[in-house]
């Protein structure tokens, strides 16, 4: 029996507190053993309710009984302190996306291939199997030829005080909820995707764009259509609009473990509603990454720094809306 994975927790943010410390803490294969915060005093509760000690950032990274650090910080944050851990020799599993610069991205995925560790970036929607269902009944013609992507994500109006309003800290719906659609695109669309027009819009009295648009195509002419916000009536989903169907999953990014995937395929004139099973997506990232770390899995995840580009290139082509 191999011993477990020993991770630490760089951070106390909400999607830690809320969805991953629960699913570590249920997780075979991984002990908790630290949660840190800038003061350890603000992170004894929360250490208290796991059952393991309240450090400060730099003692857990450094920490000998830590094998793996997971980094919950802002984005503005996580290239300090995910090199940080890599040079500490720890595996790291980073919330996405991993900077918010192309450059830095690949800096820090040579840091870990040159040191033998595992980098993920923690994108949980992919680890879900109802996205590789999808992929093979396109691939096995269920719409024809495909034709169009098109993804949402966007979620109701922020409060002011919310970091996501603050740029500093690399907030802005593109870097946040932007990043879903993107990534969508690219799973099921392939790495060579250019961006062909992007607009960004401002919300009143906020710092950051609060939602934005794109249009990306591949080599082969398939169009992706990508829509994101911060001010809006919530939406999650992505369609797959083929020669002769289309395919469209509701809640595709954040789908409750406890219930099956909505997935709806039109063809022929009629309205499909294929059975896939519910599946944990938290779980499975953290088995994914565990797997990873005990297989020696150190090669660099391509999209990962693909995906870094796309965004990059994505603000750099929008034009700004007031």
């Amino acid at each position: 029996m191999t011993d477990p994975l020993r991770i630490g927790v760089l951070g106390c943010a909400e999607i830690a507190r809320r969805r991953m410390l629960p699913a570590i803490a249920a997780q075979p294969g991984l002990r908790l053993t630290a949660i840190a915060s800038r003061d350890p005093e603000r992170a004894k509760p929360l250490a208290a309710q796991y059952g393991c000690r309240a450090t400060d950032y730099r003692a857990l990274v450094e920490s000998p009984d830590v094998d793996a650090v997971y980094v919950p910080l802002p984005i503005a944050l996580h290239a300090e302190w995910v090199a940080a851990a890599l040079d500490a020799g720890k595996h790291v599993l980073a919330e996405k996306p991993l900077t918010a610069d192309p450059a830095a991205t690949a800096a820090l995925q040579r840091r870990a291939e040159e040191r033998e560790l595992v980098l993920r970036e923690n994108v949980m929607f992919v680890h879900h199997p109802v996205h590789e269902q999808v992929r093979r009944l396109v691939a096995d013609g269920a719409i024809g030829e495909l034709r169009m992507f098109s993804a949402a994500f966007a979620i109701p109006a922020l409060p002011a005080d919310n970091i996501r309003h603050r740029p500093e800290l690399g907030g802005g719906a593109l870097l946040d909820v932007g990043y879903y659609p993107v990534r969508a695109a690219l799973h099921f669309l392939g790495p060579e995707l250019t961006v062909t027009g992007a607009a960004l819009h401002r919300g009143a009295g906020s710092a950051v764009e609060t939602s934005g648009a794109a249009v990306l195509t591949t080599p082969g002419g398939v169009l992706a259509q990508l829509a994101f916000g911060m001010d809006h009536a919530y939406r999650n989903s992505y369609e797959l609009w083929g020669s002769t169907g289309r395919i469209r999953v509701e809640r595709a990014f954040t789908p409750p473990a406890d219930q099956p995937p909505t997935v709806l395929l039109e063809r022929g004139g009629n309205t499909e509603q294929p059975l896939f099973a519910a599946a944990d997506q938290v779980a499975e990232t953290l088995a994914a990454f565990t797997r990873a770390v005990a297989e020696g899995a150190t090669a660099a995840d391509e999209l990962t720094h693909r995906q870094s580009e796309l965004l990059y290139r994505l603000r750099a082509a929008a034009t700004p809306t007031a």
